[in-house]
């Protein structure tokens, strides 16, 4: 990462501390505001116990104690964001406290500023209104813990400028992210709405008496979980379909279509849909390559059975 890079993280809460760590790992300057003087105290003893985590496991370029001299606790928001690149706001979900804090920014920081909301489900067009400074503000909503998942969505509001966005992808891809754009504003962005979809069947399946929380979760540990570790759906469905997502849309899309009318789910996998889907798969991969593809898949996943294997003998 760009070491002459300044992020300011507000809120030394269990996020704050977690992007803490991921921006100081790769070289950044980071100041933590935290007003609580009993956090405060706690924030860098527990950035320091996930930084030797990290080292454990042979996941740092640079010692704990170099990476923790790159961090400052301050208690003035003034202190934190001088001459920051961005702002990383980490305070509780209530929009009337991020709009405080956002008109306060408008001031405290230059116009050149990113200012990212990790928020779940606010967009900032909501926190950023009538604040000065919507046109700098997008969210950045990791996954938790984000210095071991990388991902990290950034979602813009209809007046966030494209040099912002750009900045914000530089700033998370340099720390070691794999940031997304979100091309529309919506509640719960991508991680939660997919997330959300499995767990409303989940729960629906113990209400139903289909299956029980502990065999619901084995399906998705021991199953579906093995290929999400390296792939996601589209691909997954992509590769398990000889002639690729278009067989898998037209012999499996009626029963799919089934299932989510039993939910009230009554969105279709139309003809253009599918054929959109289709179109991006192929430009990720050319049908002539899908068998060598098919052997990746299988090869990744032994791979991940041999380590599992020789971890539990080395325990024994």
């Amino acid at each position: 990462m760009d070491n002459q890079a300044t992020i300011a993280i507000i809120g030394g809460g269990s996020i704050g501390v977690a992007f803490a760590v991921v921006f100081a790992r790769a070289g950044a300057t980071v100041r933590i505001q935290e007003p609580a003087l009993e956090r405060r105290d706690a924030v860098l003893p527990d950035i320091t116990r996930r930084l030797q985590t990290l080292d454990n496991h042979g996941l740092l370029e640079d010692n704990v104690a170099t990476i923790t001299q790159r961090i400052q606790i301050v208690a003035e928001l003034a202190e934190a964001v001088a001459d920051a690149d961005l702002v990383q706001e980490c305070i509780p979900e209530n929009l009337e406290f991020k709009q405080q804090l956002f008109t306060k920014l408008a001031d405290l920081t230059e116009d050149t500023c990113v200012i990212a909301s990790s928020t779940s489900f606010i967009p900032s067009s909501q926190s950023s209104a009538d604040t000065g400074v919507a046109d700098r503000t997008l969210v950045a909503h990791p996954g938790n813990p984000p210095y071991a998942i990388p991902v990290i969505e950034l979602v813009p509001n209809p007046q966030t400028r494209n040099d912002i966005i750009q900045r914000a992808e530089q700033l998370y891809t340099a720390a070691g992210m794999s940031p997304i754009r979100v091309q529309q504003e919506i509640e719960g962005f991508v991680f939660n709405r997919l997330q959300g979809a499995l767990l409303r069947e989940a729960y629906a399946l113990v209400r139903d008496g289909i299956a029980s929380v502990e065999d619901i979760d084995t399906v998705v540990r021991d199953g579906l979980g093995r290929r999400w570790a390296f792939m996601g759906p589209f691909e997954t469905v992509d590769l398990n379909t000889r002639g690729g997502i278009a067989n898998h849309a037209k012999n499996m899309g009626p029963s799919y279509h089934r299932m989510g009318l039993e939910r009230g789910d009554t969105s279709v996998w139309t003809t253009d849909l599918v054929a959109e889907v289709v179109a991006q798969r192929r430009q990720q991969l050319d049908l002539s390559d899908w068998e060598d593809r098919v052997s990746w898949r299988d090869e990744q996943l032994l791979a991940r059975i041999a380590q599992q294997h020789a971890g539990t003998k080395e325990s024994l």
